[in-house]
C-alpha cells in the first residue's frame, strides 16, 4: 500500500530513515520533528525514539511493491545525506531507486557539502531528482554543491522562504519550488519575495512550482500567485502526465 502524500508536488513518501537535527534557520519549526513526536505518542514503532536518527532496513524495498508509477518524495521525515547515515546505506537507497525505474524519486537535502562529497560514489539514474533547500541568501552556496553533482535533474526547494533571493544561480537547475512556512509559529513570507523567484524562473526558462503562502492556517491562504496556480514540472521528465500525482 502506498503512503500517499499531502505535499502538493509529489504523490507518495518513502522513509527508509527517520529523525534529524537542525542545521539552519529553515529547520526552526520543522514539521517532521512535530510529526515524529506525535507518532511517538501514538506508539508508532519507527518513532519510538522520537526524532532521533534511525535507519529502517525493512523499509528499503517498499517502492518496489508500488506497481503504478509515482513521484515519490524520499525521506520526508529525515535527510538522506545526514552525516550519521553510512554511505553503504545511502547506496542501498540509490540501488532501490535504480531498480524501481518506473517511479520518479525526489531527494532533498540541506547537507549539500556531503552530497557533493559522495556524489561520485552514487548511481545517478534518470529517475532520481536531487534538490537542495535554500531558505535565504546565506544558503545559496548549497546550489553550487548541487550543480557539481551528476544528478540528471536538479531542483531547489525555497521553502520556507525567509528572505529575498534576487540573484539565484539557475543555470543548470531544472525546477524551483517556492513557498511560505506553515504550522504553529509560522514565519511570514512577503509577496515580492515569491514574485522575484517566479520572474527569475521565467527569465531562465526554469520550471516553477508555487507550493503555498503558508501561515498558521495554510488552507485559508491558498496557493495562487497573482491570480493563478503555478504547477510547472521539470521539462526533462517524459510522460509526466501519466504519473500518479494525486
Amino acid at each position: 500500500m502506498a503512503i500517499s502524500s499531502k505535499i502538493e508536488c509529489t504523490s507518495a513518501t518513502w522513509n527508509p530513515l527517520t529523525g534529524c537535527n537542525k542545521v539552519s534557520p529553515g529547520c526552526k519549526n520543522c514539521y517532521a520533528e512535530r510529526m515524529s513526536h506525535r507518532l511517538q505518542k501514538m506508539g508508532q514503532p519507527k518513532y519510538r525514539d522520537g526524532f532521533k536518527l534511525a535507519l529502517h532496513e525493512e523499509a528499503l524495498e517498499i517502492p518496489l511493491k508500488w506497481k503504478k508509477p509515482k513521484i515519490i518524495f524520499v525521506n520526508s521525515m529525515s535527510d538522506l545525506f545526514h552525516e550519521a547515515v553510512p554511505l553503504v546505506f545511502i547506496q542501498k537507497v540509490f540501488k532501490v531507486m535504480h531498480r524501481a525505474s518506473w517511479h520518479q524519486f525526489q531527494i532533498l537535502t540541506k547537507r549539500a557539502k556531503r552530497l557533493e562529497l559522495i556524489s561520485h560514489q552514487l548511481n545517478w539514474t534518470s529517475n532520481i531528482w536531487m534538490g537542495v533547500s535554500v531558505e535565504n541568501k546565506n544558503y545559496t552556496y548549497r546550489i553550487d554543491h548541487l550543480l557539481r553533482t551528476k544528478a540528471r535533474i536538479k531542483f531547489l526547494s525555497i521553502e520556507p522562504l525567509l528572505g529575498p533571493l534576487p540573484q539565484l544561480k539557475l543555470k543548470g537547475i531544472d525546477w524551483v519550488i517556492a513557498g511560505g512556512e506553515s504550522g504553529p509559529k509560522a514565519r511570514s513570507m512577503k509577496p515580492e519575495w515569491a514574485l522575484q523567484i517566479r520572474d527569475q524562473c521565467i527569465s531562465n526558462q526554469v520550471a516553477f512550482f508555487f507550493k503555498q503562502w503558508g501561515g498558521v492556517r495554510k488552507h485559508e491562504t491558498g496557493r495562487e500567485l497573482e491570480g493563478r496556480t503555478w504547477e510547472q514540472m521539470p521539462q526533462k521528465i517524459k510522460n509526466v502526465k501519466q504519473l500518479q500525482l494525486f
